[in-house]
């Protein structure tokens, strides 16, 4: 049956249908996809809190599988190397996807209460990357000159889709397992992941980068957000040993092959890209170092 979440009728087919399994997957990350902000969080949020309003009233409910985002985690300068499921976010996520996120585990938890008989999985994903997805960092990796913020290169991780899929059958039929992250083995930098793209990058200094991601977002090209630059520049990094001590799941793909999956299936950037694309590296360098002293000075006075 089809049915939006938001709507109350929701509780009408999990009682009539006496489910016993709700697999929560409709946390939507790109507003583009949702038509919007407003709407994404809507979905997002109020969804979540109408669905699991229909789950707590039907007895027939036992497992409540959801999926989550290491976003919730944010991105600062004082992270951890590796954020384990029982840490905490050094900054929390201000905005978007990260702080919708934020919101549906608390809801979640909520429900963990009021329900202690229902057996509760929350999946906190790292990036998921692959030919069959799109997401505002595949938007990022396919622009043909890769923003980055000046004197930055994050550590990131990613889980391939198909690992995604995978985890959350896991989750679904196997042992419950709380909360767990779900992440391919290693890291690469931002720098090393354009590179496997065929992207030039121009650095950006931080101030201004808001101001070159609001840009980008209006030309349609990709979705930036505030919390999508500090991960771009700070990356994120999460142990997984829980993925496979307690869910007993194993990504067939790591990081880097999620990645270059991924890159297999871009296509080329626009002719000529990497010849202009190392001159505007090159310039927008120059740029950058002169704006940043300008900045520093500022502050200093």
């Amino acid at each position: 049956m089809r049915a939006d979440i938001r709507n109350p009728m929701i509780g009408k087919i999990i009682a009539q249908s006496e489910v016993d399994t709700v697999v929560h997957m409709n946390v939507i990350a790109t507003p583009t996809h949702a038509g919007g902000r407003t709407s994404q969080k809507e979905i997002n949020v109020i969804g979540t809190m109408q669905l699991l309003a229909a789950c707590q009233k039907a007895s027939s409910i036992k497992r409540l599988v959801v999926k989550s985002s290491a976003a919730v985690y944010g991105s600062s300068p004082r992270d951890p190397a590796m954020f384990t499921e029982d840490m905490g976010p050094k900054s929390l996520p201000r905005a978007g996807f990260g702080k919708d996120s934020v919101e549906v585990e608390g809801y979640v938890r909520g429900f963990s209460r009021r329900r202690p008989d229902v057996e509760i999985s929350m999946l906190r994903f790292a990036n998921i990357i692959g030919r069959g997805i799109r997401t505002s960092l595949t938007d990022y990796f396919a622009l043909p000159v890769v923003p980055v913020p000046f004197g930055y290169d994050a550590r990131l991780q990613f889980v391939h889709e198909s690992d995604a899929i995978a985890s959350l059958l896991v989750a679904t039929t196997g042992p419950s397992s709380g909360i767990t992250n779900i992440a391919g083995d290693g890291v690469i930098t931002v720098a090393q992941a354009a590179g496997m793209a065929g992207r030039p990058i121009v650095p950006v200094p931080m101030p201004a980068a808001g101001i070159f991601g609001n840009l980008v977002k209006r030309s349609g090209l990709a979705d930036f957000s505030s919390d999508q630059i500090q991960f771009l520049a700070y990356g994120r990094g999460l142990d997984t040993r829980r993925m496979r001590e307690v869910l007993g799941f194993e990504p067939s793909y790591t990081t880097r092959a999620a990645f270059l999956d991924y890159a297999q299936g871009v296509g080329s950037a626009i002719p000529g890209a990497g010849v202009v694309g190392a001159a505007v590296t090159g310039a927008a360098g120059t740029a950058a170092s002169a704006i940043s002293h300008v900045w520093a000075a500022g502050r200093n006075d």
